[in-house]
Formats: C-alpha cells, structure tokens, sequence
C-alpha cells in the first residue's frame, strides 16, 4: 500500500490490517508501551481546509510515532496556483517522507501521487473522507466486536462521508443503508463500486430516499453536518431539504435497540441530529473522534514505514 486515497484501492484485507494495528497502537498507547515506527521521519500536512480533528489527530500521532508533523496552510504553499502541482509533489518528495492533504479538488490529491514520489494520504476531500470512514470501522468494531453481517444506515447528505462509509462497508462485509434526499444523492460510480465490492464481501448496499427505511433494524445510525465547508451560501435551502432527515429520537427508535449512534463532527444540535440522541447513551461519537488517532497512526505507520 503506497497511498490511501480511497478505501476503494483496498482490499478487504488490507482495511482489516489497518484496524487491527489501529487496535494495537491504542492499546499500547493506554498501556504506556511507545511505538516510534516512524522515528526521524517527517509528514507535511497540507491543509486547503482547516480542521480541529484531522490537524490535532496527525500531529499528535506523528508525534506518537517518533517522527515530525509539519503544518502547511494555503497562506504557506501555492499548491495549484502559484506553482503547479507537478513542481509541488516533486518538490516535497525531496524534503519528506509523506504527504497529507485536506482540500477541496480530489484530483489534487491523485494528481500529488502520480507526481510525487513519496506516500500520499487523503485527509478530505470533496469527494472522499477515507481516515474518517477508516475510524468509524474501528469504532464499530469496538463497540459490536464483529464487522461482517452488521447493518449501517447513513442519513443526510450524499457527501463525501457517505462515499468512504459506502466504499468502507461494502469491503468489510457491512450492510449499508443511505437515505437522502433526491437532489442530495451519492456519487453513481461510487455507489457502482460499493455494489460490486458488496458482491465480494457478501454485504448489501440500499440507496433510498426514505430515512426509516434506511433506520428500519440498523445496529448503527450515522449523520454529518447538512452544511459543509464552502457550502454556507445554500444553508438556508438545504436546511429545509434535510428537515425531514434529522436523526431525532422518533427515527432513531427504528434502529436496533442496541444500535450506536455515530457522526464525523462538528455537529449541530437540533440540526441533522437532535441533543437527545446525540448526547445520549448510545451516542459514540468521542469514541469516533478518538479513534482517528489511531486509525491514522495505522495509516502513517503503514504507507510510511
């Protein structure tokens, strides 16, 4: 595994590896037992879009793994405008051992692995959020102590969460329900590839239109903000879109009655999920947020080791 882009470049194997080193690195981190796999080495993080958890998650664990973080805002680097991103990945590849980047462009973050020579991780991109699927895994896992046969349901927006959950669950054998609105559906080619690795897997992928349908018997239930970066000129409009998807305690009571609630984070109450739900029992969410630590300790030790 040079890179990670996509959970779609992986097989199931490979995903199952990172969770199971993801589990390893956080149990030695309670224990107190170091792991620098990754001493003397040097991960630039390219940030286009600014972020609480991927920032702090990257360089903590760097910083975990014995080696150096080094933050690149776009104030600090003309990816894509002043220089070309050619100049830019060649470049880097001299200075570095690893690149991560969170921006809008996913042919940005192709377009620095084909050019560079060194490993690239995807940290967002409009399209995809694979670090973040990755430790939504581990938090089910960790929670229901098995993947395979178990039923996710996604609701809110075809975005780029929805896109690594459908490509992460169908791999690991979850079944996997979206809901959103007609206007706000998934990516073809992704829902397409998350068919056919379901195929493999022996899971199930449904794409509705309808939240209880998605909810209907689902061991997990997971929402994102309806507004994303670069989306605040159209939070009036989709406000009243996704109304009707709001996880609130009426639709949640659909899931299983041991099913978790998940979300990627920020949230806001009373938006896509209701206080109830989200700061009650069955709510994981810091659980989630935790885990990209060590998802991406996983990652980085992998690509970069």
């Amino acid at each position: 595994m040079k890179h990670f882009i996509s959970l779609n470049d992986l097989t199931s194997t490979e995903i199952e590896n990172l969770l199971k080193l993801a589990l390893r690195f956080k149990k030695e981190l309670k224990e107190g037992i170091p792991h620098k796999m990754l001493q003397g080495k040097t991960l630039g993080m390219i940030f286009s879009k600014s972020s609480t958890r991927t920032r702090v998650s990257f360089e903590v664990g760097m910083y975990q793994l014995g080696g150096y973080a080094l933050f690149l805002s776009s104030n600090d680097i003309q990816l894509g405008r002043g220089e070309s991103i050619y100049d830019t990945a060649q470049t880097l590849s001299r200075y570095l051992d690893g690149i991560m980047i969170r921006t809008y462009k996913h042919s940005d973050v192709e377009d620095l692995a084909r050019y560079g020579s060194i490993p690239v991780i995807n940290g967002l991109t409009d399209l995809l959020h694979p670090c973040q699927a990755l430790a939504d895994l581990l938090t089910i896992y960790e929670h229901k102590k098995y993947l395979k046969g178990l039923k996710l349901a996604y609701v809110g927006d075809g975005n780029n969460v929805a896109h690594s959950l459908l490509h992460g669950c169908a791999k690991v054998g979850i079944d996997i329900a979206v809901a959103t609105p007609k206007e706000y559906m998934c990516n073809e080619e992704i829902v397409e590839n998350a068919k056919a690795a379901a195929k493999s897997s022996g899971s199930r992928v449904l794409i509705t239109n309808d939240p209880e349908e998605a909810v209907s018997n689902a061991d997990a239930v997971y929402t994102d903000t309806w507004v994303s970066m670069g989306q605040e000129a159209e939070r009036e409009e989709r406000i009243k879109v996704f109304m009707p998807y709001q996880v609130n305690g009426a639709l949640f009571s659909k899931a299983k009655p041991d099913a978790i609630f998940l979300h990627c984070l920020p949230a806001y109450r009373g938006y896509e999920v209701t206080e109830d739900v989200i700061d009650g029992p069955r709510s994981v969410v810091f659980d989630e947020a935790e885990n990209r630590l060590h998802a991406q300790k996983a990652v980085m030790a992998t690509v970069m080791g």
